[in-house]
């Protein structure tokens, strides 16, 4: 924890009653304290509450600390309200950085946003998308055709990228994965692991057509045409693991799960 004396949380629920509760029990242990002098940033909830404090509180330098209230809790650890603040100062920093998404929509208009996870290229009708995949200027696939592909961080590995079969990424890898979702030509197309360094353009062929949605997390631009993601480094999130149970080993038990 680089020497932290942690004593002063904030506590932020999901807004369930089984977070909202949570919360009015912790706070009766240990106080309340506002975000701005807190040491550390408890979330109660489920792994979608935890990514958006990752969010909100991106380079903050603020840690934040992931209870389970929900029901997806790969990013957070064990509910257990006694002992929270030895918990707390022996856990496990990891410092995480988002994906850069730039993206051009079919009237030009640009926007941006940032993915802890991924970012996800979608079909938005019934047909086939069919994409065209640049890394660092030069294009290595003409056309993919399928229902979407995604570049995830190794954060998000474990995320819908693994639904979609793609790799699982050790946390202090320099990788990412490009995965494909549903291909269809070229059929037997896996995805492809790349430095975490490139940027990679996804162009959008016969966008009238088969139109595509972009998703950054929780953010979503419709009908883009072309699309530019790359890490960066300049931002941070910082989350903690409990020391028995840190990241590296959650997912090397997913990697051996069957």
């Amino acid at each position: 924890m680089n020497q932290r004396s942690i004593q002063r949380l904030h506590f932020v629920s999901s807004g369930t009653p089984e977070a909202d509760s949570a919360k009015a029990e912790l706070e009766a242990m240990y106080g309340a304290t506002t975000a701005d002098e807190a040491d550390v940033i408890v979330a109660l909830g489920g792994d979608g509450m935890m990514l958006q404090c990752l969010h909100q509180y991106m380079n903050t330098d603020k840690p934040l600390y992931g209870m389970n209230c929900g029901s997806v809790g790969f990013l957070m650890n064990d509910y257990r309200p006694q002992g929270l603040l030895d918990r707390l100062n022996q856990a496990q920093e990891t410092r995480i950085h988002p994906l850069n998404v730039e993206a051009t929509d079919k009237d030009g208009e640009t926007f941006t946003a940032r993915a802890l996870n991924e970012a996800s290229f979608l079909r938005q009708r019934h047909q086939a998308a069919k994409l065209r995949i640049t890394v660092d200027g030069k294009v290595r696939m003409d056309e993919l055709i399928c229902d979407g592909v995604m570049v995830a961080t190794p954060a998000g590995s474990t995320a819908y990228n693994l639904s979609a079969h793609g790799p699982i990424l050790p946390i202090g890898s320099s990788l990412l994965a490009l995965t494909p979702i549903s291909p269809f030509r070229p059929r037997r197309w896996r995805g492809a692991l790349l430095p975490n360094h490139v940027k990679v353009q996804i162009e959008v062929l016969e966008a009238d057509k088969r139109p595509v949605s972009t998703s950054a997390d929780h953010v979503e631009f419709r009908n883009v045409v072309k699309v530019l993601v790359y890490e960066d480094t300049s931002s941070e999130s910082l989350i903690l693991f409990d020391h028995d149970h840190g990241w590296d080993e959650r997912i090397l038990a997913e990697m051996f799960k069957y």
